[in-house]
């Protein structure tokens, strides 16, 4: 019992997960109804979409791991504004592997970049003239779970490293 906790205990010591940089890798918004767009009564149907990948940065433990967020805000069908922000780290990984690490990659370094996303996103909106836009908070350990369920009923394997999830 005590050798058990000894080895749990050197696994969990040798196990890290470290940010190194935050950075916005690209941005971009467009309102292509500006000006008309202010005289509308603002009730848009407003998309979110998301999508993570990630990839090994070097041969130390590093991998950057890009969180890509387009907003798509519409009054009837015209596009009233169109907001896209890849934000991006690098993230110091030593311990795990496989499936471990991809979960890792796929749920816990998506989940430090959010805020920062959210926030450009919407100081965006705000400076393009638009009301502020606050974006839900995400559970990616649930999209992950998600995403794995759904591989398994197609028969395929785990996303590799680096795959959009």
């Amino acid at each position: 019992m005590a050798d058990e906790q000894a080895a749990a205990q050197d696994q969990a010591a040798q196990q890290q997960f470290v940010t190194q940089r935050i950075y916005t890798k690209d941005i971009s918004f467009e309102s292509p109804m500006t000006p008309n767009v202010f005289r509308q009564e603002w009730k848009p149907a407003v998309n979110v979409d998301l999508n993570t990948k990630s990839s090994r940065f070097d041969e130390e433990g590093n991998h950057e791991v890009v969180l890509t967020l387009t907003i798509t805000a519409k009054l009837e069908e015209q596009t009233a504004f169109l907001v896209e922000v890849q934000q991006a780290g690098i993230f110091f990984v030593a311990g795990f592997e496989g499936d471990g690490l991809r979960q890792l990659l796929a749920t816990v370094a998506p989940t430090i970049l959010f805020p920062y996303a959210r926030e450009a996103i919407d100081n965006l909106v705000v400076k393009g003239g638009f009301p502020p836009l606050m974006i839900a908070p995400v559970n990616f350990d649930a999209l992950f779970r998600q995403a794995v369920q759904q591989q398994a009923g197609e028969g395929a394997e785990a996303p590799p490293e680096g795959a959009t999830h």
